[in-house]
């Protein structure tokens, strides 16, 4: 662990988050997000998604840019190959969001990293998807994540900062938790 008198920068704002974690306690109708997408079909397999507002702390909100997602399937699906797959964007925001949990909470518990990787990978039987076998499921039937981390840790520490990242993590609860989804045609 860090030394109490050793600074430690793995640019994460702790001292911002709490402040946030106080207020949404004393006001938890503000901890009610929305998060969206859109996503727009170009053609073959190949669709262009933004991200841009979103609605949290009671009011609409919006990141500073828009960002914007190709998406489609290799060549191998007889497909042109203009983007990610969407399970690979699936394992990214996995990735991201427990490699964004990792550097927290060392700032918080004073760890100085000095790298993080991830690497991540999921399994899956395309007899589901392309209607071979209906006993077979469409998605995952796992997915490995296996971090290589350099901090100023012990490797107990490392993994309790791995483990908390997990707990705490949004989109390691939405792959590993059932959750509603509804579909609409208007």
């Amino acid at each position: 662990m860090a030394q109490a008198d050793t600074r430690v920068d793995n640019g994460v704002n702790v001292e911002a988050l709490l402040g946030a974690r106080k207020a949404l306690t004393e006001a938890p109708e503000a901890a009610q997000f929305t998060w969206r997408a859109s996503c727009e079909w170009i053609n073959g397999t190949h669709s262009q998604s933004t991200v841009q507002g979103f609605f949290g702390l009671g009011a609409e909100q919006a990141h500073k840019t828009k960002f914007s997602f190709e998406a489609d399937h290799p060549e191998v699906f007889a497909s042109e190959d203009k983007g990610a797959t969407p399970v690979e964007y699936v394992l990214v925001g996995l990735a991201s969001c427990l490699t964004g949990g990792i550097a927290a909470v060392a700032q918080h518990r004073g760890i100085q990293l000095r790298s993080v990787k991830a690497t991540i990978e999921g399994g899956m039987d395309l007899q589901g998807i392309l209607g071979i076998d209906s006993d077979v499921r469409n998605g995952f039937d796992g997915i490995k994540v296996k971090y290589k981390i350099d901090a100023d840790a012990t490797p107990d520490e490392i993994k309790a900062l791995v483990a908390q990242s997990q707990k705490r993590s949004a989109v390691f609860d939405v792959i590993t938790n059932p959750t509603n989804v509804t579909v609409e045609v208007n």
